[in-house]
């Protein structure tokens, strides 16, 4: 990635140092043929009902 653009896998690792956890879409996986060897370093494969779960325990949700 060129300097100055956004990284993903950077910020989602700065994340995950601090204890964040983040999971990646299975029905997205699928679609794409990822598997979970795939995946950055900490990320799982995740589903629906863990992003419900999430968005109502959070006190924020951010959508981009």
């Amino acid at each position: 990635m060129p300097q100055g653009y956004y990284n993903l896998e950077r910020m989602i690792t700065i994340a995950l140092r601090r204890g964040v956890s983040a999971g990646a879409c299975g029905t997205c996986m699928e679609a794409r043929a990822l598997s979970e060897e795939a995946l950055i370093a900490g990320i799982h494969r995740s589903s629906m009902d863990e992003l419900s779960q999430w968005t109502l325990w959070a006190d924020k949700v951010i959508v981009y």
